[in-house]
This record gives C-alpha cells, structure tokens and sequence, in this order.
C-alpha cells in the first residue's frame, strides 16, 4: 500500500481544495499518472500517482480543503499488474474489426482521453452543460480555460416560427413591484482557495505593516518617443514589442540599488537586505491576481524583461503558471493604467515593503519653461513599509525613478 498526500505546494502554500477528481475508487493506475486535481491560493496543478496499482480508498472528496501532507487516497501496490495488463490491453479492446473503418489517429486519441482542463473550466462547463470534448482549448498544450468555456457559452438562436397570439391571461402585463420582485435575485457562491488567500493576505498586510504611500508624476514624453523611434527595429530583432513595463523595471532596480531598505524583508527584529533584485510583475489572471517573478531581473535586458512579462501574461491566462513562477520576489510592480486605472495606492505583497503603482498615460497641460504645452502623464505610487523604510527615503526611491524614465539614457548608465 502507498499514499498519494498532498505534495509541497510552494512557498507560504500550506493549504488546498480538491477540485475534481480524475480516477474513482477501484480504478487502475500506473506510475505518473495524474489522479486528482487541486486548487490552491496561486495556481491549480495535478497529483499524479508515484506507483501502478489500484485505488482502495479515497480520503478527501471534491471541494474539501486539505493540507500538504495530508492524505488524499490510498493505493494498493499488489494491484499493479491488473494495472498494467488493463492498460495494455484497453487498446486492443478498442480496436476495430479488420472491415471497419479505422478513425483517424488524432481522434483515437481525443475518444480515450478526457481533454484537458482547468479545474475552474470544468466547473463551468458542469453547470452549463457545456462538453469540453467540443470546445478548443487555447491554454498549454492546448488546455481548456474558463475563458475557453465561457465563449462556447451562447444564448439560443431565435427562431423564426410564427408568433403565437397571446391568450388574455398573457396580455396582462405584470406590475412594476412584480418585476421588481423577480429582479431582487441573490447567488451564494464559495470563493476559490485563490480568492480566500487574496483576501486573508491583504487584510494581514494592512494590520501587520505600517503602510504609507507617496506619488508622483512622470512625463513619458521621452520613452514614448524613444519606443516609437525604434519598435520596428526591436521588434524584428527580439520578436517582441517595446513596451512601457520595462523602462519602470530598469528604473526601479536602480533606485533600489541607492535605496536597499525598498529591497528588504523583517523577519523578527532583524531587516534582512536583498543583494539581488526578483521583480513580481502583478497580472491579473483566472481567479484573481497573480505576481509571477522576474528572477535576477539586473542582470536581463530590455528584451528579456519584456519576453518574460509576456510569457507571464500569457501563462496566467491559460492557466500553465508554476509555483516557481510565483515564488518569492523582492520588490513588485502592478500596472492599474492597462484597466483604465488614474490613481490608486497599491497594497504591499509581504513580506516585501515597497510594491510600485503605474497608473494610465494622460495628455494634460503643464508648465515647461515658462510655456504651457501637453504632456503625456502618469502618476506613479509607491507604497512602503514606514517601520524599516523612512518617508524621505521613500520619496527619494520615487523622484529616482521619475528621472531615469524621464532621461532613459541614463538607464544605460546604471544598467
């Protein structure tokens, strides 16, 4: 006998959801084969069977919260060779007599496996009846994701029957209180593993740290300028466009080398500082924000940082993001301008004690050399933990990275 538990779920990750199983009690296994699927506070990943042999217990059931170690089911080894045989014969079972007509080798293969889809996607397609065997999925190895789901999703067509004349109980139309009442609907609905972490981690970061936040306003004149100069050229080289995400990200790596308590953690009575920079990137997903990060982001390039952003953000909604994607980071950068946002003041992601806020780019009229003109703007925030960062320290870092995006030649010089 041997157990399939919960495995280690990544940093800070004790906890998840059983979202669906993929094998019921009596049902053979070989070794790798996925058995369960589990929903936590960052990602939803598979638990795949270490040995062959047949499931005798299952110990959790869908929708239970479980955490790492425990177990999930039990599997009987003496099993394995029924395991093995079923597996090698459930071919020839299927296989068609000489005479027929043998399918194509692409759908043998989509009749004996159940497509693949986020537990998020599944759930969905339950409740409207959608078969996922019939939608494309447009995630990893062509994974089905909610968003995969929700456009097979179509109302009926209308018909074109003759309409049929309406009895004089039906011509009597209902009271305003009557169709107000019919609105007055309520849902109850239980939040995924990701939203109840989402939650109970930001409450948390505003009673444990003492956050404060300052803004600022950039003229993006000079970047705008500069990535409309040169995006052809770099994006036939690096095949990916210039974006805004990376100028910021150069710039406040090197305002966290002049200000290193930004690029720290408390742990206990001791500030622990970060001699390297891994840079989350907020980005919004299926279930709720996610902040993948950029490891050893001073050592990448201008290219690389955007590659990575869009493979963040590509991953996230397809739902393939890692637990090594999300864990950790030193510092993060969220970008509520891509919603439309004008201003706001994030909240920390702890341990970390400095999160930079980019909002939306607006033409407004300022004063320059003692002229009015139009400028593209943004505000920026930065929120900080004031018990180890002080508020001048805070609005220096700031002012820093105002005048690399400003100037961002001068980003070549700290690079």
């Amino acid at each position: 006998m041997f157990n399939i538990v919960v495995p280690q779920l990544g940093e800070s990750v004790v906890e998840a959801r059983v979202a669906r199983w993929l094998k019921k009690e009596g049902d053979p296994v070989n070794t790798g084969d996925p058995v369960v699927e589990l929903e936590t506070e960052k990602i939803d990943l598979e638990v795949g069977a270490d040995h062959a042999g047949v499931i005798t217990s299952i110990k959790h059931h869908e929708g239970d919260d479980v955490k790492v170690g425990e177990v999930l089911a039990v599997v009987d080894e003496k099993g394995a060779p029924a395991a093995k045989a079923a597996a090698e014969t459930k071919p020839a079972e299927a296989r068609p007599a000489p005479e027929a007509v043998k399918p194509a080798p692409d759908a043998a293969s989509a009749a004996a496996e159940p497509p693949r889809a986020t537990p998020t996607a599944r759930r969905i397609a339950r409740e409207h009846d959608v078969d996922l065997a019939k939608v494309q999925g447009s995630g990893a190895a062509d994974r089905v994701t909610k968003q995969d789901v929700q456009s097979a999703i179509a109302p009926p067509a209308p018909t074109a029957e003759r309409p049929i004349a309406p009895t004089r109980e039906a011509k009597i139309a209902p009271t305003p209180k009557e169709v107000r009442t019919a609105e007055r609907r309520e849902e109850r609905v239980r939040m995924s593993k990701r939203r109840q972490t989402i939650a109970r981690r930001l409450v948390e970061a505003q009673r444990t740290a003492a956050m404060l936040t300052t803004f600022n306003e950039v003229d993006m004149t000079a970047v705008m300028t500069l990535r409309e100069r040169r995006k052809e050229e770099f994006k036939k080289e690096h095949g990916v466009s210039l974006g805004i995400a990376s100028f910021f990200v150069k710039a406040a790596i090197a305002a966290l080398r002049g200000f290193p308590q930004l690029n720290a953690e408390i742990q206990g009575d001791e500030i622990v500082l970060k001699h390297y920079c891994d840079i989350g990137i907020a980005v919004g997903a299926e279930g709720g924000l996610v902040v993948p990060v950029l490891r050893d982001a001073d050592r990448m390039s201008f290219a690389e940082i955007e590659l990575g952003i869009r493979d963040f953000a590509a991953r996230a909604a397809s739902g393939a993001l890692t637990l090594e994607d999300l864990a950790g980071g030193t510092f993060t950068i969220t970008n509520g301008g891509v919603f439309g946002s004008l201003l706001s003041t994030p909240i920390l992601n702890p341990p970390q004690v400095g999160i930079l806020g980019l909002h939306k780019i607006q033409d407004r009229a300022i004063p320059v050399n003692g002229q009015v003109v139009v400028r593209p703007l943004m505000y920026v925030a930065l929120t900080y933990d004031h018990r180890i960062v002080d508020g001048r320290e805070a609005v220096q870092f700031l002012v820093r990275i105002k005048d690399l995006v400003e100037d961002p030649a001068n980003l070549l010089l700290v690079s």
